[in-house]
């Protein structure tokens, strides 16, 4: 049996999303709580995991146009749970609803084990793209 549970369910407590995030050290997300809360429940998917206890354990959300672009936001998993699943499974969830879209887009920090997970995911990183150039741009305040 897993040790978690999936929910595509939109009701999250504030408390518990903002525990988790601080888990991970994302303070630039939990500087400005309302931003944070505001910006999940704006997004165009979210997924999250829930231990057995009840407490929640990974997020993942999307914003999307539901045809061509599915960017993937936010993905996250309580660091005692790395390495358990629990992202692959959040990860899976978003690819399935979105299997239909041609591009799939995230933007991470530069960490080998980021890279990794995301490779073993499927994705390429931009600049290791073969046949089209590809060119990522961004801006971040």
């Amino acid at each position: 049996m897993s040790p978690f549970a999936l929910s595509t369910s939109p009701v999250i407590p504030d408390a518990e999303i903002l525990s988790l995030y601080d888990s991970v050290g994302w303070t630039a997300y939990t500087k400005s709580p309302d931003v944070l809360l505001q910006a999940i429940k704006s997004s165009s998917f979210v997924v999250s995991a829930w231990s057995e206890g009840g407490k929640l354990v990974g997020l993942a959300r999307t914003i999307s146009d539901d045809a061509t672009i599915c960017y993937l936001q936010d993905i996250l998993v309580h660091p005692d749970l790395h390495r358990t699943g629990v992202g692959r499974a959040l990860f899976e969830q978003v690819l399935e609803r979105y299997d239909h879209v041609r591009q799939m887009v995230l933007i991470t920090d530069d960490e080998p084990q980021q890279r990794a997970f995301y490779e073993s995911m499927g994705l390429t990183e931009g600049a290791d793209f073969s046949g089209r150039p590809v060119r990522v741009f961004a801006r971040f305040r």
